[in-house]
C-alpha cells in the first residue's frame, strides 16, 4: 500500500487521534458499551471509525452494536465533511454532513473538552430476518456528551439557582460543590451543550448488514439484492413482502435493472469513451505474463498494446476486442447478438445508471455495477474501495503503476 500512500490515494484524508483526544475516544467506546482501545495514538475519518483501531479488535465494523445498531463517535471539528471509509451503509455520510450542517457550531464548542457519541437509531432493536432490512425507514440520530456534560452544566445551574436564594451565599459546603463541579469541568453556565434528536428518512441504500443488501426501492418495484447466498436463500422463503428478490450473481438482475429502467447502455457511444479504453486495459492486463516489457508500458503505448494482443491466444483476443468486433460486424448485418460476440462480465461493466435517476441513486447504481463487475479501476476506487485494495494487492506491481496514474489523472 506503501505507493498508494504515496499517492495520496490510501485513506489520505484521516484525522491524528493522541494525547487527550485518546482519552476521551476511549471514553466514548466505554459509553457506547464497546471495550477500550490500548492504542496511544491513532487516526479516525469522519463518523469517528479507525482503521488502526479496527485492525487492534479484528473486527472492522466495531462501532455497532449487532448489525442493526451503528454508532458514531465525535472527537474533533476536523471530522466535518471528511470521507467515511468504511461505511455500514451508503448513507452514513449523508447523515454525518447533516449533523455538521445542523450543530457545526456546538460541536465545534462541545468539542473543545469533551466528546460526542452518536447513536443511530432504526427503531430496531434487533435483526432477525434478511428482509427486515426494508424496514430501514427514518434513522432518530440522538447525541451522548462523555461525562454527561450536559447534566452537569443542568447540576451547576441547580447549585447556582439555590446559592442565589435567602442566605445560602454563605453556605460553606454548597461553596464546595460549586468549585468542585467547576475545578473538574469548567463553567458551563453560558454553553449550549443541548444537541437535539435529528431524523434521516432514507430511500434506496446499501448496508453492510446481512452479508450485503442493496434495497432499491424508489422504483418500479422494491428490489432486494444480497452478496450472501446463504441470506439470498433464506429471504425467497419469504411470502409476506411484495418485493423482487435477487443474488448479486444472477444474470437475470442485469435484465431486471434494465426493464425498471435503472440501468442501460450505449455500445457505440461507450466505445469512444475512455471509460471503454480503461475497462479494455484492465480486462487484457488480466491476460498478460511474463512480458517483456512492463505491463504499464504495455497498456499506455498503442504499438505495444497492437503487438502483445496478437501474442496472446485468439480467445482472449477476440474477448478483449469483443465490443470492436461486435460493432464491425453490426455495419454489415443486424443479424448478430450482443451475447454471441461480447464477452458477458464486459458487456455488463459497460452498464450505467439512467440519466433519469436522481446522482445520489446513480451513486448507488454504480457501487452494484462495479461490485457485478469490478473491470473499472477508477470507478472501482471510487465506489467500491474495500474491493479496490483488496484487488491491488495482487497485481502486477507494473498494473498497480498503470491504475496509479489512471486515478490520479481522472481526479
Amino acid at each position: 500500500m506503501d505507493k498508494l500512500k504515496l499517492a495520496n490515494l490510501y485513506r489520505s484524508e484521516l484525522i491524528p487521534v493522541s494525547g487527550k483526544l485518546v482519552e476521551r475516544y476511549n471514553k466514548c467506546l466505554k459509553k457506547l458499551g464497546f471495550t477500550e482501545t490500548k492504542l496511544t495514538h491513532f487516526s479516525i475519518d469522519g463518523i469517528g471509525w479507525s482503521p488502526e483501531v479496527a485492525e487492534e479488535k479484528n473486527n472492522e465494523n466495531y462501532l455497532c452494536n449487532g448489525e442493526s445498531n451503528p454508532h458514531g463517535i465525535i472527537i474533533s471539528p476536523l471530522q466535518n465533511k471528511k470521507p467515511v471509509y468504511a461505511p455500514y451503509h451508503t448513507f452514513d455520510r449523508d447523515m454525518m454532513l447533516q449533523i455538521f450542517k445542523t450543530h457545526g457550531d456546538k460541536i465545534n464548542d462541545i468539542t473543545r473538552d469533551s466528546a460526542i457519541c452518536i447513536d443511530f437509531d432504526q427503531n430496531i432493536d434487533a435483526f432477525y430476518e434478511p428482509l427486515d432490512v426494508l424496514r430501514y425507514q427514518t434513522i432518530t440520530i440522538r447525541f451522548h456528551l462523555i461525562d454527561n456534560l450536559d447534566n452537569v452544566r443542568e447540576e451547576q445551574l441547580q447549585l447556582i439557582e439555590k446559592f442565589n436564594h435567602a442566605n445560602n451565599f454563605i453556605d460553606e459546603e454548597l461553596h464546595q460543590l460549586l468549585l468542585d463541579s467547576a475545578n473538574k469541568y469548567g463553567d458551563l453556565r453560558e454553553r449550549d451543550l443541548n444537541l437535539r434528536s435529528m431524523s434521516y428518512v432514507t430511500d434506496s441504500f446499501f448496508t453492510k448488514s446481512f452479508g450485503g443488501v442493496y434495497v432499491l426501492r424508489d422504483f418500479i418495484s422494491p428490489i432486494v439484492i444480497f452478496e450472501d447466498m446463504k441470506w439470498y436463500k433464506e429471504a425467497i422463503k419469504d411470502t409476506v413482502h411484495d418485493v423482487f428478490i435477487f443474488h448479486i450473481s444472477q444474470p437475470e438482475l442485469i435484465d431486471k435493472l434494465r426493464d425498471h429502467i435503472i440501468i442501460t447502455y450505449d455500445l457505440e457511444d461507450t466505445v469512444k469513451t475512455k471509460r471503454y479504453e480503461r475497462i479494455k486495459k484492465y480486462v487484457f492486463a488480466q491476460y498478460l505474463k511474463d512480458t517483456a516489457h512492463p505491463v504499464k508500458d504495455i497498456l499506455n503505448d498503442p504499438l505495444l498494446f497492437k503487438s502483445y494482443l496478437n501474442k496472446v491466444d485468439i480467445d482472449t483476443r477476440k474477448k478483449v476486442m469483443s465490443v470492436e468486433r461486435y460493432l464491425e460486424k453490426l455495419e454489415t448485418s443486424n443479424q448478430y447478438k450482443i451475447s454471441d460476440i461480447v464477452d458477458k462480465d464486459l458487456f455488463i461493466a459497460l452498464h450505467e445508471p439512467h440519466s433519469s435517476l436522481h446522482p445520489k441513486h446513480q451513486d448507488l447504481i454504480w457501487k452494484l455495477l462495479i461490485h457485478i463487475a469490478p473491470k473499472d479501476v477508477l470507478f472501482m476506487y471510487w465506489y467500491d474501495k474495500h474491493e479496490f485494495y483488496k484487488q491491488y494487492q495482487i497485481w502486477d506491481e507494473s498494473l498497480q503503476d498503470w491504475v496509479i496514474e489512471t486515478i490520479r489523472n481522472n481526479i
